[in-house]
């Protein structure tokens, strides 16, 4: 059996939105793939929070997606700690998996894709999806510390993701 994991944080809502779309397209992927080839669960998909997520999470995994707000121009606080946690005892022993990241941010996003590319680099873990960023807009005190409610089609497109990954992992295309 394969395992995608998705590891996120989320601080205002919209992130966590993001991978359980993610994480239920995957879930919905391999239940319509073990529904069709009449086998038992060819992939399992598990969701996990920062402050959860550990090194064996990561080496047990074979393809992550990994989902945050960018705060302050960088991946927020949990999700570099995740990072650091699991970094040098993952090193050399997952290169070659797959990933994906997606990212809630109030204006671009471009220097938490930057921070995730980078630690992927460094893992040797490839990306398989362009990076989903879904822009709030969010730029008053206000409006940045509001819950936020992610639109329909931006959660289809996190949820078609998911569904992807999942497809490729049990079909061994990554």
């Amino acid at each position: 059996m394969k395992t995608l994991l998705v590891v996120y944080d989320s601080v205002t809502g919209g992130a966590r939105q993001m991978a359980r779309a993610a994480a239920e397209g995957a879930a919905a992927q391999a239940a319509a793939g073990d529904a069709a080839e009449g086998e038992a669960h060819a992939l399992a998909c598990r969701l996990l929070h920062a402050d959860d997520a550990t090194p064996d999470d990561v080496l047990a995994a074979d393809g992550y997606l990994f989902v945050g707000p960018e705060m302050l121009a960088a991946l927020s606080g949990k999700m570099k700690s995740f990072f650091d946690r699991a970094y040098y005892p993952c090193l050399d022993q997952i290169q070659g998996r797959p990933y994906a990241a997606l990212v809630c941010a109030g204006s671009d996003g471009a220097n938490a894709v930057r921070q995730i590319e980078r630690i992927a680099t460094g893992w040797r873990i490839k990306a398989v999806a362009e990076p989903i960023v879904v822009c709030t807009h969010a730029q008053t005190p206000e409006a940045i510390a509001a819950p936020k409610t992610i639109a329909a089609g931006d959660l289809q497109r996190c949820h078609d993701l998911g569904a992807a990954m999942a497809a490729g992992l049990a079909m061994g295309v990554f």
